[in-house]
């Protein structure tokens, strides 16, 4: 049952993506030099509604209702991996003007050129496996 509620929860994800615009990369280099604000509010919006879904759930269930799991912070490092990896996600996503999750919603809505970028992810993703090994 759990599967095809991430299915759903993606095709919503996608669908809000495409019917705000935000999956056309125009928006978002538009946005990288400051000549479109819309972005900054649906991140803002997505970001406002995370934070009262953490701090509001822990207080009413005591673990997740699909997996049962306990909710608990899981707070990572921040290192050297974390700022470099980052420098290479925001220059990708200058380059391209789409980020990973929004390249798949964009491939959605007929942007086929958006398939270079997407090789790009897979083979950065390749390369980060590589090396970590």
């Amino acid at each position: 049952m759990f599967l095809p509620l991430i299915l759903v929860g993606g095709l919503i994800f996608g669908f809000g993506l495409g019917f705000s615009h935000m999956a056309r990369p125009e928006v978002v280099l538009d946005f990288l030099q400051f000549d479109d604000l819309g972005l900054p509010f649906v991140m803002f919006g997505a970001a406002i509604v995370t934070g009262i879904a953490f701090a509001v759930l822990p207080r009413i269930r005591d673990s997740a209702p699909l997996t049962g799991d306990p909710y608990e912070r899981r707070l990572k490092p921040f290192d050297r991996n974390v700022l470099i990896g980052g420098a290479i996600f925001g220059v990708g996503w200058g380059l391209s003007g789409i980020c990973p999750g929004a390249a798949y919603a964009s491939l959605g809505t007929g942007n086929i050129t958006i398939l270079w970028a997407l090789a790009g992810m897979f083979l950065g993703a390749y390369l980060q496996g590589v090396l970590r090994q």
